[in-house]
């Protein structure tokens, strides 16, 4: 009877383990979007019978609609658009983020690009594949060329960009990154400041990606103005 006891738990112990993907680590962010009519606490009333001055009611702006879930992979939840509130993302403790922010950035030099919530360029590797999505870039490249990660349980907010899009593929060291139109997609480590596109171009393999998925164009040649003899 003590033999079968110890079998029983034995296997729920693995049964629980099987559960669990490299991907679902615990959920980090909140299991609904933030909105603002969460986030707002109710105004004290003024006691009865106290002066009080008259109340200055501002015109309504046009509320920005909720975002709600579009799509869900794993314990991955994608939401139609950006929060309507300021997000704040755990810090990223090697594994990823809870909280992922795309945004559609428009350039003059190489078009419409994707960058992340803080302003940073966001790039596709020609030597990875979209179908199915898998990742090249390990080791010392993905030092040079971090790859963008979410959490298991995490949240991903695409603005400009559909987010029937957007997943992630699982790596080789069982992280999870976020992909747009099935191409993982990276930083680069030489990029100093939102907006940077310095790794355009590079090897004539890394671009920075489209809303679809897409390699953005070339920045333009520079040709040097001869100067006079």
């Amino acid at each position: 009877m003590l033999l079968h006891s110890r079998i029983a738990r034995t296997a729920i112990a693995l049964a629980s383990v099987a559960v669990l993907t490299a991907c679902d680590d615990a959920v980090t962010g909140p299991a609904a979007p933030a909105t603002a009519a969460a986030s707002q606490a109710a105004a004290p009333s003024p006691a009865a019978g106290a002066d009080t001055a008259p109340e200055v009611v501002d015109a309504p702006s046009a509320p920005q609609p909720a975002p709600t879930v579009a799509k869900t992979q794993g314990r991955v939840r994608i939401y139609s658009g950006p929060s309507d509130v300021p997000l704040t993302p755990a810090p990223d403790t090697g594994r990823g983020s809870n909280i992922i922010q795309l945004n559609a950035t428009a350039s003059d030099d190489i078009g419409t690009y994707v960058a992340d919530g803080q302003g940073r360029t966001l790039y596709r590797f020609d030597k990875d594949t979209a179908k199915p999505s898998k990742s090249n870039c390990n080791g010392d490249c993905a030092k040079t060329w971090p790859p963008l990660l979410v959490k298991g349980g995490g949240q991903i907010y695409p603005s400009g960009i559909n987010p029937k899009l957007v997943g992630y593929v699982e790596r080789a060291d069982g992280t999870c990154q976020v992909t747009i139109g099935g191409w993982p997609v990276y930083l680069f480590d030489k990029d100093a400041k939102p907006g940077d596109i310095n790794g355009q171009g590079v090897g004539g393999t890394w671009f920075a990606i489209s809303p679809v998925g897409g390699r953005t164009t070339s920045l333009p040649e520079v040709v040097a103005t001869p100067t006079a003899p």
